[in-house]
């Protein structure tokens, strides 16, 4: 994951800070180094290929006794297992829509788990990226969305997960969090001086 510095994470902090002084909404930053371990992938690929195997042996050689078929599984899946470990193998033999899906789901659960649905007006917003996938998304309760369509944040989820791609993290959040600023100071103003939830950016390693 990129790491950011303590003055780095200031900067995303004062972001969010300077933002929040013009709305209502309540933003809450989150990095993380990856949705999920995957650690089930390279044994379900082994598993796969282990039992596809003893098929096309038995076709291109004609005849294998029982037992030479189970050690050739074994060995295989043993082997498969242990390569299929190696962090860029891993990577590549995950489907996308899993690590979309993981991402997805990892992002709504700390929508939950931080308390941004608990906020005066509903007006909590979390901005989530998780690295490893190149995900970005952008969730906002009811008191936000009544406000902003939606498709509002398109245009700025894009840009930031080009950013991520291109490993410009920092920058990615700080263009973001302005940009999402300019919609809010508009749509959801200022009304009474509050500060609900913590502006440093949560970091899952």
């Amino acid at each position: 994951m990129t790491l950011l510095s303590e003055s780095e994470l200031q900067q995303v902090a004062a972001a969010i800070e300077r933002v929040e002084a013009h709305t209502d909404a309540e933003l809450v930053t989150v990095l993380a180094a990856r949705a999920d371990d995957y650690r089930y992938i390279p044994l379900l690929w082994a598993s796969l290929i282990a039992l596809l195997l003893p098929g096309a042996l038995l076709f291109f050689s004609g005849w294998l006794s029982a037992w030479q078929l189970v050690l050739v599984q074994w060995a295989t899946f043993v082997g498969l297992a242990l390569l299929f470990r190696l962090p860029g193998l891993t990577t590549r033999l995950i489907p996308p829509a899993v690590r979309r899906w993981r991402a997805c789901n990892l992002a709504r659960r700390q929508f939950l788990e931080l308390n941004l649905h608990h906020t005066e007006g509903e007006t909590g917003m979390l901005i989530f990226v998780s690295e490893a996938e190149r995900y970005v998304e952008i969730l906002v309760d009811r008191g936000i969305s009544r406000r902003i369509d939606n498709s509002a944040w398109q245009a700025v989820v894009a840009e930031f997960t080009g950013r991520v791609r291109d490993g410009q993290v920092l920058e990615g959040f700080l263009t973001c969090i302005e940009s999402c600023g300019e919609l809010l100071r508009e749509q959801v103003p200022k009304t009474h001086p509050r500060n609900e939830l913590p502006n440093r950016l949560v970091v899952l390693d």
